[in-house]
Order: structure tokens, then sequence, then C-alpha cells
């Protein structure tokens, strides 16, 4: 992954979220440092393509801030996955057998989140943005790379693997468990056109729609470990 110079950067932001918190003598805080791990199902939802999500995996570190005396705690952190996503096509230009294009895509995701204490150290709801760099769709089977997108004329399954490499996301979700290991779910949706750099690439969209819109979504099931 091309994600040296993001990932230095998100190193630095978490030591200084964490400096920074443990300087202020308003409240007494304690700080910790997560480490995250678990599984993702991820899709695009589009007018333009036949999607069907699909598993992958994710690993992280956070640095968090417990506030006693508040209704929330804040945590700050960054993600990295490998998703999976699986888009309708065809082997060949005027073949009727339908076949999903199975593509990967790498991500790396900054947050900053808010835990709302529904049950203090055991129950809490996190919401809050986040940040997102990825890379472009790859294919998990070469012999696809031919392949013809369904819903499209001449639009080939490699055409469709430019998106747009910076995106914004939100981030519902809750975390349940115990002060130091927590289970976790949630639900990241792209506010952003992630699809949007395919416009700028001057493609064949004879049979189908001639502007390209998509808006990721993101389920993630993981567990934290908090030092």
């Amino acid at each position: 992954m091309k994600y040296k110079s993001f990932l230095v950067l998100v190193a630095l932001l978490l030591c200084f979220v964490t400096k920074s918190f443990s300087q202020k003598g308003y409240y007494r805080a304690s700080n910790g440092f997560g480490i995250t791990g678990g599984l993702t199902q991820y899709d695009i939802l589009t007018d333009n393509f036949t999607t069907k999500s699909s598993n992958g995996f994710l690993g992280g570190l956070r640095a968090s801030v417990d506030l006693p005396h508040k209704w929330y705690n804040l945590s700050y952190g960054m993600q990295l996955s490998e998703n999976n996503v699986e888009i309708l096509g065809r082997p060949s230009l005027l073949s009727s057998e339908n076949e999903y294009i199975k593509y990967k895509l790498l991500v790396v995701q900054l947050d900053f989140a808010l835990h709302i204490k529904v049950y203090r150290n055991h129950f809490t709801i996190d919401v809050g943005p986040m940040l997102q760099h990825n890379g472009q769709l790859e294919f998990k089977e070469d012999n696809q790379k031919d392949y013809y997108v369904n819903n499209y004329t001449n639009l080939t399954a490699e055409d469709i693997t430019d998106l747009s490499k910076f995106n914004v996301n939100g981030v519902i979700g809750a975390s349940v468990g115990i002060r130091n290991f927590m289970l976790k779910a949630q639900y990241i949706y792209g506010f952003t056109n992630i699809l949007n750099k395919l416009n700028t690439n001057a493609l064949d969209t004879i049979g189908g729609e001639s502007s390209f819109k998509g808006n990721q979504q993101m389920l993630v099931f993981a567990a934290i470990v908090t030092f």
C-alpha cells in the first residue's frame, strides 16, 4: 500500500491527541491506547452497477480518553482494512451468462469518536466523522479483467477500477464489554461520491447512465483491547 506518509501523519496525530488530553487539568481524565481487530462487510450503493457486499478484515490503533465526570468519552484512531465487493458482469461482450466480478479495496480510515455512556465502562453509543484514503479496486481473479460490466454495452471490468482516493464518512455504532476489552459494531456511510473519479476518465457509457455516482457502506464487527 502506498500509504507511508499518510500513516506517519496518523501516528503523529495520535501522539498529539493523547498528549494534549493528558495535559488538561480540568478533568481527572485517564488515557488509553487500544489495538483493534475484526471483520468487515463492504458494498457500494449505486444505480450504475449491480453490486453484492462481501466480507473482509480490519486492524487498527486507537487513543482514548476516559472522562469520569462527563456523559461521554473521546477517542481518536486509525484503522486499515482489506474489503471485498462484487459487481455483476459477463465474460464476453455478447455473452448472456452473468457472473459477479470480484474486487478488493485497501482502505485507511481516520476517525474521531464521541462515546455516549449508556452504562459506564460497559456499554456506549459511538458516533463521529471519518476521513478515508483508499486505493483502486483490484481484481481477486486475474481472468476477470476482460469481463464486461452489466448495465453497459462496452464498459469493461478494468475501466471502473479507478475510484476517488479521498472520501468523507460518518460512523455510528455501539461498544459493549468491560473496561479494557470491548466488542464493537459500526456502520460506516460514505458521504462523498466514491465513483466520482470515473466521471473524468472519458469512459464508454453506451447502454447505461452517463454519470457515475456511488456511496460506500461498511459494517465493522471488531474487538478492541485497551492498555
